[in-house]
């Protein structure tokens, strides 16, 4: 299973994630769960770096499944916006697919 943690700032505003773990839908280089989950992560990272001045700390370990990003500035809007996206989709992907597969909480 997907595990996503959300960081909250001190608003209550997303401000980073904890992701562990494989979905295990199908099998690997297969699993549609794990793809979507990667691709709207590493968009949201990718595009946080690129299109926003926020600092943040940034961890991933393939092997294991284990991303964890942070951003360390005062959040931005940008920034919040992306997060929320993400946030949109993983919870998207759980809805449609069920916990057995993933789950997004709060850290």
């Amino acid at each position: 299973m997907v595990r996503v943690s959300l960081y909250r700032d001190g608003n209550g505003r997303v401000c980073g994630f904890h992701c562990s773990g494989h979905a295990g839908f199908a099998e690997s280089g297969s699993d549609i769960i794990c793809a979507a989950v990667s691709a709207l992560t590493m968009t949201a990272v990718n595009s946080i770096e690129t299109f926003t001045s926020d600092r943040f700390s940034y961890k991933e370990d393939e092997k294991d499944g284990v991303m964890d990003f942070r951003i360390h500035s005062n959040l931005s809007d940008q920034a919040e916006l992306l997060l929320q996206a993400m946030v949109l989709g993983l919870s998207s992907i759980e809805e449609a697919y069920g916990r057995k597969y993933i789950r997004v909480s709060e850290t």
